[in-house]
């Protein structure tokens, strides 16, 4: 089993950065691919950036391609994003994940097993 918890999340202004960190506690975690989800309010989650198992495949958004980068360091059970340039469309709670049993990245929701409990994110002008 696998244990999430995000971290980083908070307020800031149009264009600043943020840092979110995601601690992974459990086994299997450096053979599984993880990936970064968001939700605002009343709309469905979407996919914001997933990565391999080893760092060496990754995939984005559209909306945050250029502008957010996924990481991990399997020695540390951890998964990291990194954010820049933030709109308010970026405003959301924000959602580490893991697959179980695959080491390829995945844009769907339904692929991932485990799920953190968010760190929210307020982009304000």
């Amino acid at each position: 089993q696998v244990r999430l918890e995000e971290s980083g999340g908070g307020s800031v202004r149009t264009g600043a950065s943020l840092s979110l960190s995601c601690a992974a506690s459990g086994r299997m975690f450096v053979t599984n691919a993880m990936g970064w989800f968001r939700q605002a309010p009343g709309k469905e989650r979407q996919f914001v950036a997933a990565i391999s198992w080893n760092g060496g495949s990754t995939d984005y958004a559209n909306s945050v391609k250029g502008r957010f980068t996924i990481d991990r360091d399997n020695a540390k059970s951890a998964l990291y994003l990194q954010m820049n340039s933030l709109n308010s469309e970026d405003t959301a709670v924000y959602y580490c994940a893991a697959r179980w049993g695959s080491a390829v990245p995945s844009t769907r929701s339904e692929d991932y097993m485990y799920w953190g409990q968010g760190t929210p994110v307020t982009v304000s002008p």
